[in-house]
């Protein structure tokens, strides 16, 4: 009964354009009210869930990465980009996957990364004959690379939910972050091979890429301090997003001397208002789970699946096409903290590894950002590019088909997450 009121009121909420998080809390309140049960136990666990040390990383790897954009640290780290992916076919859409691989490294949010990189590369594109439906494709394509490649909020919330290492998991993702990077490079070039897409047709010039690298080289470290003193043991994943912090404000201050008071202001408006959102989410949404466990919801579906098939490489196709369809309506932080309690003990008792489990997760769900009808990056890369969501969609098949490869990939040969993690002992 609990778990039919819950879901008849979450779908039909959802389905009237309520917001996700009034969804799952008016959907949670609902089951508690109609059980007797008191609502200040609800209310004081969902609370303990944002009342977490390692959420602190959170709020912080949000404000360096604004800080960064205005110290022009990513306006160098695309510069870079476009030298290195030189005069081949597609040489400037290579150059936007790499920029948002490079800043994705730094902002760990998407649709930061979709903002930052097309604001530079969609209008370059456009001037130089790629049309305005692919770069903005591209873009908003290569922008879900921000929630894989660490330090990454999806990973952070997905540790949180599921009691994982968070410096397991940015180990984990290190390696499909650079694969579904490669695996869009490679569809890039094909796809400009046929439609005759080039850069500007000078080739490499060691002088020009030296003075770039230069220009760039406090760019290039900002990723090698955060990374570095991870997985060195130096500092936790949220000491090293205050490490970064201070890292944009040297770099901004006494490097580039770009940084300024407005640029200041805006980051930490901007941080506020991501962090708000996404505090308040996860608040409903740890109380929406606990209504699942105690329901025992998630055996219930674990029972379900298993009596269809006991093989996992089916399973594993059943659960990441399921988080493809999820993922284009419902937003990724939510998703994860909905869907973890759920899929997770199925996936244990058929013996995966929780680290690997939430790496195959995040990829699933970071597809979603480029497919309608929620694509957030796809909104943003639209505005930039000033084209329709439908001529983005079309042009982005071959580049999500891509991702979804690679996704398949990682299900099915955990090594490619878990090596480098049990390498350095986590």
């Amino acid at each position: 009964m609990a778990a039919t009121v819950l879901f008849s009121m979450f779908g039909a909420l959802l389905f009237f354009g309520a917001p996700i998080v009034v969804a799952l809390g008016v959907a949670s309140m609902a089951v508690y009210v109609l059980s007797g049960d008191d609502l200040s136990s609800l209310i004081e666990l969902a609370f303990s869930a944002i009342n977490s040390f390692p959420l602190m990383a959170l709020p912080s790897f949000i404000l360096a990465g604004a800080l960064m954009g205005d110290a022009g640290i990513a306006r160098r780290l695309i510069h870079i980009a476009e030298e290195l992916a030189g005069p081949a076919a597609g040489g400037l859409g290579a150059a936007a996957v790499m920029a948002c691989m490079f800043f994705g490294a730094i902002s760990g949010s998407g649709p930061a990364t979709t903002a930052a990189v097309g604001m530079l590369v969609i209008p370059a594109m456009i001037e130089r004959g790629y049309g305005r439906s692919y770069p903005a494709a591209i873009t908003a394509t290569a922008g879900g690379l921000g929630v894989v490649i660490p330090p990454s909020m999806p990973l952070v919330i997905y540790g949180v939910t599921a009691n994982e290492s968070i410096s397991a998991l940015f180990m984990a993702g290190v390696f499909p972050g650079i694969m579904l990077g490669v695996g869009l490079i490679v569809a890039n070039y094909i796809t400009a091979k046929r439609n005759g897409y080039q850069t500007e047709g000078t080739g490499y010039d060691k002088k020009r890429i030296f003075k770039v690298l230069k220009d760039g080289f406090w760019s290039l470290m900002a990723p090698v301090v955060i990374l570095g003193g991870i997985y060195s043991g130096m500092f936790t994943p949220t000491e090293a997003a205050v490490v970064s912090i201070f890292y944009a404000l040297f770099v901004g201050i006494f490097i580039h001397k770009e940084s300024s008071l407005r640029g200041l202001n805006e980051a930490f408006q901007s941080t506020t208002w991501l962090t708000g959102r996404v505090l308040i989410i996860m608040f409903t949404a740890t109380a929406f789970g606990r209504i699942l466990v105690e329901n025992h919801i998630p055996a219930m579906i674990a029972q379900g699946i298993l009596q269809i098939t006991d093989s996992l490489w089916l399973v594993w196709i059943l659960v990441i096409g399921f988080l493809l369809i999820v993922g284009m309506f419902i937003e990724i932080l939510a998703t994860i903290m909905i869907v973890t309690p759920v899929l997770l003990p199925v996936m244990v008792e058929l013996g995966v590894d929780p680290v690997h489990f939430g790496i195959v997760l995040v990829v699933s769900l970071g597809i979603g950002f480029s497919t309608p009808p929620l694509g957030e990056n796809m909104f943003i890369s639209s505005s930039i590019a000033n084209v329709s969501i439908e001529r983005i969609s079309v042009r982005a098949i071959p580049l999500v088909g891509s991702m979804v490869v690679i996704d398949l990939l990682l299900a099915f040969f955990p090594q490619i997450t878990l090596w480098l993690p049990t390498v350095l002992g986590f």
